[in-house]
C-alpha cells in the first residue's frame, strides 16, 4: 500500500508540474491522450524524463504552419519563379515535354515547415510522420527523423523537408498539358505556397520509449492551433 500511495502522489505531482503552465481550458483531448503513456515513462525511467515530457506536452500548445517552397524543379529543371509554360524558354519547353514523354516525371523541392511556440519552457520532437497534398490531391508520405526543439516564448524553428516525387506516376491518365502546369506556380504569390496542406505526427522519445502524437495535425499556410 506504501509503494501504491507513494506512485499516486508522485504521478500527481509530475501531471502538475507538466500541466501547470498550461491554462485549464486549453488541456484539450490530445493533452489527455498523452499523458497517461508520460505518467507510464515516468514510472519506468524515473524523474529524469520530466524535461522530455514537458517537451511533449508544450508541442500540444504549439503552431505549424507551411512557411515556403524551395528549388522546385521539374525534370531537372528550375521553375521556382515560373507561374505559367508562356514564361519558360522554348528549349526548357522542349526538354520538360520530351521528360514527360518518358515513363516519369520527377518534381524535387523542399518544403519548410515552420513551428511556433507560446509556452515557457521549450517544445520539442525526436521525429515526424508527414502527409502532403497539393490541390488536396495525396502527394507523397514520409518519416523525418530529426531532432527539433523549438524554442520558448514565441520562439520558433524551420522543419526542412526534401520532397522528391513523380507527377507521371500521381498524375496518371492526365494530357502531358496537365501535368507540366500542375508543376508550375508551386511557390505561390510572394513565396506563399497556398496549393499546399500537409498532415503531420511528431514522435517525442521519452527515456527509450517513442511517444507519438495520438493525431495527424492539419497544416496549412497559416500558423493554427490544433
Amino acid at each position: 500500500m506504501k509503494i501504491t500511495g507513494s506512485i499516486f502522489i508522485f504521478s500527481h505531482t509530475f501531471v502538475d508540474d507538466l500541466f501547470k503552465n498550461i491554462p485549464m481550458h486549453k488541456i484539450k483531448r490530445n493533452v489527455i491522450l498523452i499523458a497517461l503513456p508520460l505518467l507510464m515513462a515516468m514510472i519506468f525511467y524515473g524523474c529524469d524524463v520530466v524535461k522530455q515530457a514537458q517537451k511533449m506536452v508544450n508541442l500540444t500548445q504549439c503552431q505549424f504552419k507551411i512557411q515556403s517552397v524551395d528549388n522546385i524543379r521539374l525534370a531537372g529543371i528550375n521553375v521556382q519563379n515560373i507561374k505559367s509554360k508562356n514564361e519558360l524558354g522554348l528549349m526548357d519547353v522542349q526538354r520538360l515535354m520530351t521528360a514527360i514523354a518518358t515513363n516519369s516525371f520527377p518534381l524535387t523541392f523542399t518544403l519548410n515547415v515552420g513551428a511556433r511556440n507560446p509556452n515557457t519552457s521549450a517544445a520539442g520532437m525526436s521525429a515526424m510522420e508527414w502527409i502532403l497534398f497539393i490541390d488536396n490531391i495525396q502527394m507523397v508520405s514520409g518519416r523525418v527523423s530529426q531532432a527539433v526543439t523549438i524554442p520558448a516564448n514565441q520562439g520558433s524553428a524551420i522543419i526542412p523537408l526534401n520532397i522528391n516525387l513523380d507527377l507521371k506516376k500521381i498524375l496518371k491518365g492526365k494530357t502531358a498539358d496537365a501535368i507540366l502546369n500542375f508543376g508550375l506556380n508551386l511557390a505561390g504569390s510572394g513565396n506563399k505556397p497556398t496549393r499546399f496542406m500537409m498532415k503531420i505526427k511528431p514522435t517525442l522519445m521519452i527515456g527509450q520509449y517513442p511517444l507519438t502524437y495520438p493525431d495527424y495535425i492539419s497544416v496549412g499556410t497559416e500558423f493554427t492551433s490544433h
